[in-house]
């Protein structure tokens, strides 16, 4: 049965659910952190040890979920990831040591959110699009911002009024409920269901060619296998420019709360900021991914890491002139261009190394870019020991988040297969990109 629109945009909407819920579950650790501090009395190092052991998780998991990808496609990704995840929070409650939570929020949790997040979405997603994939991505992506700000207080009320466990339980249960069912809708291409990406006509044989997007049809034409995607300056590029990415997004998400009551801030200022941002990387997503299919990935790849270094230069900044305004600065540069990185992951990948190995290739990159997650938290954090301050954690990040834009452009995504909105300077060719 024919639907009045195209099937892609049901996929987009399955992934916008799917994040909202996924990817705000496993941040909701940090809501349940104080609480479990209080009831246990187990050192902070100890209990925070199980999220950054999911970090750990992720990583192992991250090419074996390329590889399942590549083999059974989304729905077994996608019902793996909901098994694991929903297991963990439903499990969570019963502990009473600390390796239960490692085993819970740490490994099940973990490794479920890669394949409920922005990694395993990044798999299939931008098969259903070319012309519209950066735009598209960005609009799935901004479910996990309209998560935070509706799920995530709805977590917090229920903790307050009956306790962490009975949250947690609550988390799982509408992980397993809302996801199971609505992730048995996907596809991995919409070839699969005999329709073009884009909603595009079928083009009969007398019909005249469309114009195709591969600039380099020698590159495009190997058949990419992750072992030779490894042999490839390209695939390094990638990878240390998404390490580098990560690294950044990490670094300050997790110590500006911190900084910010550190330099005199009220707690409200400091909640305040941190919500604002995800509020902010809503339309930040939708815009620059819609921007990327016009001007290229390497542009707004390169737009997000200065939103993060401008981000970086006001927290230092503060330290030396505490004002609102720089705040405000430090908080919009961070969401409404810092958050746009997540809707051209995928895009960038699977422009270079598209192909039916082309998930074992973005999860060994996801390896990368999760390691850089798990960096500059740590990095950050310890250069404050060693310094007694932020300002050279926050300087560094400014570097690293040059080095980010820098390496992407020199994996040249537009010199491999031009988006829709460079097609005009191409000459007519043979195929489609």
């Amino acid at each position: 049965m024919r639907l009045p629109f195209f099937y892609g945009w049901v996929v987009v909407a399955v992934t916008f659910v799917t994040m909202a819920i996924g990817v705000n579950a496993r941040t909701a650790f940090s809501l349940f952190y104080p609480p479990i501090l209080s009831e246990f009395g187990w050192e902070r190092g100890v209990t925070a040890g199980a999220f950054s052991f999911g970090f750990v998780a992720s990583s192992v998991a991250s090419p074996l979920i390329g590889r399942l990808m590549d083999n059974a496609g989304p729905r077994a990704v996608m019902e793996v990831g909901v098994a694991l995840m929903a297991g963990g929070l439903l499990l969570a409650p019963l502990t009473s040591q600390p390796w239960h939570l490692y085993v819970t929020i740490g490994v099940m949790v973990g490794a479920g959110s890669v394949c409920l997040g922005y990694s395993g979405q990044s798999l299939f997603l931008p098969n259903w699009f070319i012309r519209k994939r950066g735009f598209a991505i960005g609009i799935a992506f901004a479910g996990v911002g309209i998560g935070s700000v509706t799920l995530l207080p709805w977590v917090q009320h229920v903790i307050e009024q009956t306790g962490w466990r009975t949250a947690c339980t609550m988390m799982g249960l509408l992980t397993l409920i809302a996801l199971a069912p609505i992730n048995l809708l996907l596809r991995k291409r919409p070839e699969d269901l005999g329709l073009q990406p884009d909603g595009d006509a079928v083009p009969s044989a007398s019909a005249a060619k469309p114009v195709s997007n591969i600039v380099d049809p020698v590159w495009a034409g190997i058949e990419w296998t992750l072992k030779r995607a490894l042999r490839t300056a390209r695939f390094w590029w990638i990878a240390f420019g998404y390490f580098c990415g990560l690294y950044i997004w990490y670094a300050v998400q997790v110590h500006q709360t911190k900084f910010l009551l550190d330099i005199g801030f009220s707690p409200g200022v400091a909640v305040w900021a941190l919500g604002v941002v995800s509020l902010l990387g809503i339309p930040g997503q939708i815009l620059l991914g819609h921007v990327s299919d016009r001007i290229g990935r390497e542009w707004v790849w390169a737009a997000s890491c200065a939103g993060f270094a401008i981000c970086f230069a006001a927290l230092i900044a503060l330290r030396y002139q505490p004002s609102l305004w720089l705040v405000y600065v430090m908080v919009f540069t961070q969401g409404a261009l810092g958050y746009g990185l997540t809707s051209i992951m995928g895009a960038v990948v699977f422009e270079i190394f598209q192909g039916k190995h082309q998930g074992s290739i973005f999860g060994m990159i996801m390896l990368a870019a999760l390691a850089g997650g798990a960096a500059g938290p740590w990095v950050t954090g310890f250069l404050y020991d060693l310094t007694g301050n932020y300002t050279l954690a926050f300087a560094i990040a400014v570097v690293v988040s040059g080095l980010s834009a820098l390496s992407i452009w020199q994996a040249g995504p537009r010199k491999v297969r031009a988006v829709a909105g460079r097609l005009h300077k191409l000459q007519p060719g043979t195929g489609a990109g």
